[in-house]
C-alpha cells in the first residue's frame, strides 16, 4: 500500500508537459507498430493470388474503398462440423494451389495451426457467427480473413466495381502464422494498385 501512495505521490509531482510528452510518445509507439506490422507481412509473407468480387461502398472519412469477398470466405467444416465453437470463432485455413500453380483454394479448415509444407500457406481467420449452428460449427463456415477491404484513391471504386467478376484478383501476403495483408490488386492479371510497405 505504501509503495502505491508513493508511485501516486511521483506522478502528482511531474509537470503537465512530462504527462502530455510521454501520452503523445506511446500513441506514437502505438501506431509505429502498427506499420511496421503490417510491412513485416508485406516483406516476409508469402503471396498467394485468390479470387475476388468486389462490391464498392464509401468511407466518408477515408474515400473509397472496396469489399472484396473471397471463394476461400465459403469453406466445408470437414471435421470441425458439430463441434463446439472456441477461440472466438478463430480458425485456420490451409490453402493450396491449383494445379497450374495459380489461384491458392481452401484444402482443410483447423481450429489451431497445422503444420503445411510448401507451397501450402496456412490462413487465419475468425467464423462468422451468423454461421454457427446452435454453439457448434455447421457444415459449411463463412470466414473472414482481415482482407475483405481495401482502400483505393477517390473515385476508383466504382470503376472497380463495374469490373467483372473473375477479372479482379488479389495478390495477398501470409506470414507463417497465418496474418495476411492485401499486397496488391490485378486486373486481368495486370498490376492496378499495390500496397505500400510505409
Amino acid at each position: 500500500m505504501i509503495k502505491v501512495a508513493s508511485f501516486v505521490e511521483l506522478f502528482r509531482r511531474l509537470p503537465k508537459g512530462v504527462l502530455f510528452a510521454t501520452a503523445g510518445l506511446v500513441q506514437v509507439a502505438v501506431l509505429a507498430m502498427m506499420v511496421i506490422d503490417r510491412a513485416e507481412i508485406l516483406r516476409d509473407g508469402r503471396e498467394v493470388v485468390l479470387h475476388v468480387a468486389p462490391v464498392d461502398p464509401r468511407d466518408l472519412l477515408r474515400g473509397d474503398y472496396v469489399v472484396l469477398s473471397y471463394v476461400i470466405s465459403n469453406v466445408p467444416a470437414g471435421e470441425l462440423e458439430g463441434k463446439p465453437v472456441s477461440n472466438d470463432g478463430v480458425v485456420y485455413v490451409k490453402l493450396r494451389p491449383d494445379p497450374d500453380g495459380g489461384f491458392y483454394r481452401a484444402s482443410s479448415v483447423h481450429i489451431n495451426a497445422v503444420p503445411v509444407t510448401p507451397p501450402e500457406v496456412l490462413l487465419r481467420g475468425r467464423s462468422v457467427h451468423s454461421d454457427y449452428c446452435g454453439g457448434f460449427y455447421c457444415s459449411t463456415l463463412r470466414i473472414k480473413y482481415n482482407l475483405e477491404s481495401y482502400f483505393v484513391p477517390e473515385g476508383e471504386g466504382l470503376k472497380l466495381e463495374r469490373i467483372g467478376t473473375g477479372r479482379l484478383t488479389v495478390v495477398a501476403a501470409v506470414l507463417p502464422s497465418g496474418r495476411a495483408a492485401i499486397k496488391r490488386l490485378l486486373v486481368d492479371g495486370k498490376p492496378v494498385y499495390d500496397e505500400p510497405w510505409f
